[in-house]
């Protein structure tokens, strides 16, 4: 690849994860110049490395790159092979467990590459890596980058710089303080922080907090496991430095024609594969392909993170080593039945799948590496109840959703009696949809500095941050930040949040999830409803955009109009107020209850709840670009 000309972007992108493509995208469609690099030459991260599935709760609408990235799949399958093809229905979503859209790895490369090639403000640089940071006080002026396997180097000046790498490395490179590992129970309050033991309730078992599990069941999201239970154990709740396992998603194929069987390891050692996880696995995936996710090697995940190049390599040969050891094991020597080992006799790595990387995914699934310690933390309260609301403390500067439960994998293969490997925890049942707030993206050293996938968050909190959907949500916001402190001539730290969320809200991006709010309809009153969502006009998940709304409640949602932007407003708080009006026995209220003109054109008429929330959002003044402004 010929280098660009040396140049002042207006956006350097590192990393083409999901995340970091969307990011490009959004800003290079909105007219600003563009580099994304990526230290090898694929695009799209996991999605073009095997995950195979979309690893997300919510099926709905939620950010327009994302839902027209997932559209696009489901597009290709339908096109190609028809719309009663097998292909087509393997693709869509199924009625019940992790099935919410299935996918080759090719299709998403090649759908990330065409929209990639498309942008002409978008320039695509591969495969580099940075490897040195230029700073000027609280900003970077440049980034040189190195290409990954050979000795071109390539310096990029540019006005905002963003780290959408898996691992943070270009944050390192900043100087910037970033956390790895696992926060002490005491940090943040979290009771699932820091060494763990988790036990699983057998099926049919009453939720662990019956409260939150019922709002959860009445959630319009995917429905998965029962609940868990912690148990106690030696150094429980201690923090230490330890990530959670890390492992390929291989994409293995059943079809004759298009599998490479394994042969058997050089130093082959039954014994150790009688060791590893195999069962994790996405089926069916279209082309007769599995995507296998496993297995982990629990223990040498950490050495990653801050390793050299030679030393990350160690970590992902000995994953792959084990890969193919552990498929040749289970179609010879595991001690399986007849049927599940020919189950596995079945399958070979998919031949078209990765063929200039020996049918081996381009990236491991790194659940977990550095994170910023940016000017807001999401932590696990962030997903659960806050007093008073249905919903976790609602965050003010909200810039996407969260819908996940928290999920960690093993960080060690410690065990106590009954329990699963320490650090693994699935909280099905008491995990809430919450807010990232914009200052986790936000470095405290570093104005012009965005990072919108390794963000500010505990380990606990981590677990309904990592996954691609959230991501690329995160990621396009980040982008219209980047487009508005250009068009400001600001870094995007100076940036007025109120700017940053009414822009996001009129664009389709969700600020807040809700069950009956789809942020793509185009009605006027979207917006409105999604911005207020940050300022406590919701204390729960249903808006109820259609119902009238009671005096009462008009009474409160004024003021908090009236007061939100003033030192000391708590939006949690005022969500908890509004919580206590819907319960209180009121007259429907009408225009003139929110405007507070009678003589305005159906002042008496009675007012719905979308429609109340639009004239207060009209009636709101334009924010500044610059928070030192207000």
């Amino acid at each position: 690849m010929n280098l660009p000309s040396e140049k002042r972007w207006d956006l350097l992108v590192a990393g083409s994860t999901p995340g970091g493509i969307a990011m490009a995208l959004r800003a290079a469609r909105e007219g600003l110049s563009v580099l994304l690099t990526n230290p090898h030459p694929h695009p799209g991260g996991l999605l073009a490395s095997g995950l195979a599935v979309w690893d997300t709760l919510y099926e709905g609408r939620r950010s327009p790159i994302y839902d027209e990235v997932r559209q696009a799949i489901f597009d290709h399958y339908r096109t190609t092979y028809g719309e009663d093809s097998q292909e087509y229905r393997e693709a869509l979503p199924g009625r019940t467990g992790h099935t919410n859209g299935k996918f080759e790895a090719r299709v998403a490369e090649a759908i990330f590459r065409e929209r990639i090639a498309r942008e002409p403000g978008l320039v695509y640089l591969t495969p580099f890596e940075p490897v040195n940071v230029e700073r000027a006080g609280s900003r970077i002026t440049a980034v040189t980058f190195r290409e990954t396997e050979g000795s071109r180097s390539f310096r990029a000046e540019a006005e905002i710089v963003a780290d959408c790498t898996y691992e943070g490395d270009l944050m390192a490179l900043c100087g910037v303080p970033y956390a790895v590992g696992r926060e002490p129970r005491d940090r943040y309050g979290e009771p699932h922080a820091g060494r763990l033991f988790m036990q699983n309730f057998p099926p049919g078992t009453p939720p662990v907090e019956a409260s939150i599990a019922g709002e959860i069941a009445r959630l319009d999201i995917r429905h998965f496991g029962g609940p868990q239970r912690r148990l106690e154990g030696p150094g429980e709740g201690e923090g230490d430095a330890l990530v959670q396992a890390i492992n390929y998603r291989t994409m293995l194929s059943s079809d004759p024609e298009n599998r490479v069987l394994p042969e058997k390891p050089a130093d082959y050692d039954p014994a150790f594969y009688a060791t590893l996880e195999y069962g994790s696995r996405v089926t069916p995936v279209p082309h007769h392909k599995m995507g296998w996710n496993r297995p982990q090697l629990v223990g040498i995940q950490t050495d990653y993170i801050e390793a050299d190049r030679a030393g990350r390599r160690r970590v992902l040969d000995a994953h792959w080593k084990a890969t193919l050891g552990l498929l040749y094991y289970l179609q010879n020597d595991a001690p399986l039945s007849p049927e599940e080992r020919a189950y596995w006799r079945q399958y070979g790595l998919a031949r078209d799948e990765f063929p200039d990387n020996g049918h081996r995914p381009y990236e491991i699934y790194l659940r977990e590496a550095r994170r910023l310690k940016g000017r807001a933390v999401f932590t696990e309260h962030d997903g659960r109840s806050a007093p008073g609301i249905t919903r976790p403390p609602i965050r003010p500067d909200s810039i996407a959703l969260t819908e996940w439960y928290f999920d960690t994998h093993a960080c060690t293969r410690d065990r106590v009696e009954g329990s699963l490997e320490e650090g693994k925890m699935m909280l099905h049942q008491e995990t809430l949809p919450g807010q990232v707030a914009w200052r986790c993206l936000l470095s405290p050293e570093l104005d012009n500095l965005l990072v919108p996938v390794c963000l500010s968050a505990s380990h606990v909190g981590w677990g309904s941050i990592r996954l691609e959907p959230t991501w690329m949500h995160v990621a396009e916001s980040a982008a219209w930040a980047a487009v508005l402190a250009r068009r400001g001539g600001i870094d995007p730290a100076a940036l007025d949040p109120e700017a940053v969320l009414r822009t996001l809200a009129e664009h389709g991006i969700a600020l807040a999830f809700f069950n009956d709010v789809d942020v793509a309809l185009g009605e006027a009153w979207v917006p409105a409803v999604e911005y207020f969502a940050t300022k406590g006009f919701f204390p729960g998940y249903h808006a109820r955009p259609e119902a009238p709304l009671s005096r009462a409640v008009a009474s409160v949602w004024k003021e908090i109009a009236r007061d939100f932007n003033t030192p000391g407003f708590d939006a949690t708080r005022a969500a908890a107020r509004v919580a206590v009006a819907e319960t209180q026995p009121s007259e429907p209220a009408t225009g003139a209850d929110v405007t507070g003109s009678a003589g305005s054109a159906g002042a008496n008429a009675p007012l719905s709840r979308a429609e109340a929330c639009r004239l207060l959002y009209t009636a709101l003044p334009q924010p500044p670009f610059s928070s030192s402004n207000r």
